[in-house]
């Protein structure tokens, strides 16, 4: 097979970078393959059905699976990060993942791997977030395939964590409290920078085995982005007070609660955020020449891009969605209500694709955002989550506490609750013609409770049913009705 013709493998694909590169390298005439642990989660992204696109299906652990992903591959991109391990475990599956990474490609015969790292300087103060990434570089190289490390500081664009914890925190709060890392000095970078630099750098002979920084157009504190951010949603500047205090867990803690952000990839981040982040050369522009966002620029775009829902990639699609539960055997609650509803089926399947985020549940608002907030209080995700599109579903996109993990359009939406339980929900809803200007809808709740707990809770709410999913049918039926007239 000619060189060109060579397949670049990219890991990753389900996340916020993954996701927005595959279509870049299709646009630059690359053919791609994706290693995923769900195959299915990819096949409802625009570009799954591109002719040059292949999809496998494997755990990059797997030190076999990854083998068969990478052979025939020229290059390989290596963007797994999993933060969201429990405690300091996320470092060493890391560093795992990349060590059988490094040794599969060598084995493949693949000539160059590419890797999105961190910003910041080396020592022995380096957060356990950015050691992490410099540990992920060496077990990358140890195979002895030439690495590609570009290293960002925070990136700036509709959807990714850094945005989505800025854009609350200044939202949200006039004055701020804050840890003294807001006069640590950082250098953030526009994501449409970062996806010429990931795609450019393959054809650039001379990045490969280099380190390089990749940042922005301009340098400021957290402090100052904070404001520019305030700027660009049209607020007053925040009050912002920093004090010695607030540690990081303290401060993840905090974030967890005012931001979308769950506390477990809050504290990686919140930790780095202690560590200077800046360029400390610009071989990466002398290489890879691009006009650079300033962080003005780069805010400006993200804003813009998230009130107009084009968001393309959000950071919450990352993530393992749980296989099917075990409905069958032990006990399993079930709430199912049926309504006909005169409205054609695609119109009744396009209200229902608008359900959650800002347009809420149909029904009994309070009672939703209360449950959101006891969720955010307990640690779970809450409603913040909100939704990536406006009107559009696709499977494994998340939904404030739920998760879409079946959809087949216009007949069926099935969602796992991702919430604090004490035992595993779903929320069903399927769709049936009756005739042309009518539709039966069926919706379903069911819920296997874990333990005692599980049993006591179910009770609990039990009375509050017939408020939330009859209000929230109902409200599909009047939306659907409305819009059919």
């Amino acid at each position: 097979m000619d060189r060109k013709e060579r397949p670049v493998l990219v890991t990753g694909a389900t996340g916020y970078i993954g996701g927005r590169l595959v279509p870049r390298l299709l646009e630059a005439g690359y053919p791609v393959r994706c290693l995923a642990r769900s195959a299915r989660k990819l096949a409802s992204r625009p570009w799954a059905g591109h002719p040059r696109v292949e999809i496998r299906e494997g755990d990059a652990g797997d030190e076999a699976m990854v083998k068969d992903a990478m052979a025939g591959c020229r290059a390989a991109y290596y963007l797994v990060h999993s933060m969201l391990a429990a405690g300091s475990a996320y470092a060493e599956r890391d560093r795992h993942f990349a060590e059988v990474f490094g040794r599969s490609a060598a084995a493949a015969g693949v000539e160059r791997i590419m890797y999105l790292g961190g910003l910041g300087e080396t020592g022995p103060d380096l957060s356990q977030h950015l050691a992490s990434r410099r540990e992920v570089e060496t077990a990358l190289r140890a195979g002895g395939v030439p690495v590609t490390v570009l290293r960002a500081a925070m990136i700036i664009g509709a959807g990714s964590a850094s945005f989505e914890i800025l854009r609350y925190l200044v939202e949200r709060l006039p004055v701020m409290v804050t840890p003294r890392w807001v006069s640590t000095p950082c250098q953030p970078i526009a994501v449409k920078n970062v996806l010429h630099y990931l795609v450019t750098c393959l054809t650039h002979e001379a990045t490969a085995a280099r380190d390089l920084d990749i940042g922005g157009a301009d340098v400021k504190t957290y402090r100052q982005v904070m404001q520019v951010m305030a700027a660009e949603l049209g607020l007053r500047r925040r009050v912002i007070i920093p004090v010695p205090v607030l540690t990081p867990r303290l401060s993840s803690l905090w974030i967890h609660l005012v931001t979308p952000i769950s506390k477990d990839i809050a504290r990686p981040l919140a930790e780095g955020l202690r560590n200077p982040v800046v360029c400390r050369s610009d071989e990466a522009q002398r290489l890879m020449p691009q006009r650079l966002l300033t962080v003005a620029e780069a805010i400006h775009e993200a804003v813009r891009s998230h009130s107009r829902g084009e968001v393309e990639t959000s950071w919450s699609d990352a993530g393992s969605i749980p296989g099917d539960p075990d409905w069958a055997g032990g006990t399993v609650f079930e709430d199912s209500r049926t309504v006909i509803v005169a409205a054609p089926l695609a119109t009744v399947w396009g209200t229902l694709c608008r359900i959650g985020g800002r347009h809420g549940w149909f029904a009994a608002r309070a009672l939703w955002w209360v449950r959101g907030v006891i969720d955010r209080l307990l640690g779970g995700p809450g409603l913040r989550r909100g939704r990536r599109h406006g009107d559009q579903l696709r499977y494994g996109d998340a939904l404030d506490f739920w998760r879409v993990v079946g959809i087949e359009r216009p007949r069926e939406l099935r969602l796992r609750a991702e919430m604090r339980l004490p035992g595993e929900a779903e929320l069903d809803f399927t769709l049936q013609a009756e005739g042309e200007a009518a539709t039966r809808v069926t919706q379903t709740a069911r819920f296997k409770p874990r333990g005692l707990a599980g049993l006591a809770y179910w009770t609990a709410v039990s009375p509050f049913h017939a408020v939330v999913f009859r209000g929230m049918l109902r409200g599909l039926q009047r939306e659907a009705e409305a819009v059919a007239r």
